[in-house]
């Protein structure tokens, strides 16, 4: 309970007062960790799991792995990658998209290709967890399209998650048609409605291409209230080809909607600075989001 609640320092009190663990209780705190941010703890307690001489299960390499691709510990999943041969577990399907997933995360396409290869059955979160790997390591975008393409042929049925990958990976590579052909096909053929994660990719593959007012009229169409996410994608794009027009904008309902994250104002920070209006360069990421927050409200106001 306290684990899922993200209490986990409430649940550290009760696990450690506990007489007998058993697998299922040092699980939870394995996945407390994890989805908590923790990456490190809970690969600490999974150390002292095996220390304490308790058999990791299946369970377990599906949460390991991922506290891995949380501190991005590649040589961390590498290990466990080997304790799930030896176990017996790595034909589980779900530690094998674990697996995928850390490698992919860590930059390490070729070792997630190898482990999706050999996965005795597939299913649609495998594939998912190998295209935002081709998303951030493939330049030109091409790999990411041919195993979307594979999945196709293969009878996978692409879900939500799938398209959100696709289009990043379109955005990423510069690859504006494509990404426009995979959004209609994901809502007309596969019926699919789009989300805000959606929405942000598009704005993010129009406006990285230079596109910004097709972007901006993408957020204007939205049926749905746009967040700060879109906005921030908005905001992105401006800073890459210089507009600070759109950009005051877009930063304007960034933080209206998120008033606490400093990256709106860092982002605009940036679009004043190219446009000579200001220089920060010299600053810490720490000065330049309090001296941004300072003179960017002035702007804004």
């Amino acid at each position: 309970m306290y684990a899922n609640c993200g209490s986990m320092e409430n649940a550290c009190r009760v696990f450690n007062k506990m007489h007998t663990r058993d697998l299922v209780t040092w699980n939870a705190m394995i996945f407390g960790h994890v989805k908590c941010g923790q990456g490190q703890k809970a690969l600490e307690l999974f150390q002292k799991l095996q220390q304490e001489g308790v058999q990791p299960g299946p369970v377990t390499f599906v949460g390991v792995p991922n506290a891995c691709a949380s501190v991005v510990a590649l040589g961390n999943g590498r290990q466990v990658h080997e304790q799930t041969i030896e176990s017996g577990c790595e034909s589980d399907v779900f530690v094998g998209n674990s697996l995928v997933d850390i490698y992919a995360k860590c930059g390490s396409m070729e070792d997630a290709c190898k482990v999706f290869n050999k996965m005795s059955s597939r299913d649609v979160i495998s594939w998912n967890a190998m295209l935002p790997g081709f998303a951030m390591h493939d330049v030109h975008g091409n790999k990411a399209l041919e195993h979307f393409e594979q999945m196709f042929e293969e009878g996978v049925e692409p879900n939500d998650v799938t398209f959100v990958c696709i289009l990043s990976a379109c955005s990423h590579a510069g690859l504006v048609d494509e990404g426009i052909q995979f959004y209609h096909f994901m809502t007309q053929n596969c019926m699919i409605s789009a989300k805000l994660k959606h929405y942000a990719c598009m704005v993010d593959l129009l406006g990285r291409a230079g596109h910004l007012q097709e972007a901006e009229n993408v957020i204007k169409m939205m049926p749905c209230k746009p967040n700060a996410d879109v906005w921030r994608s908005l905001l992105g794009a401006c800073r890459i080809h210089g507009n600070v027009e759109m950009g005051e904008r877009a930063a304007q309902q960034a933080l209206e909607l998120d008033p606490e994250n400093v990256a709106g104002y860092v982002l605009l920070s940036d679009i004043y600075t190219a446009a000579g209006n200001w220089d920060l360069s010299e600053c810490s990421t720490a000065e330049k989001g309090k001296r941004c927050e300072e003179t960017a409200r002035l702007h804004l106001d």
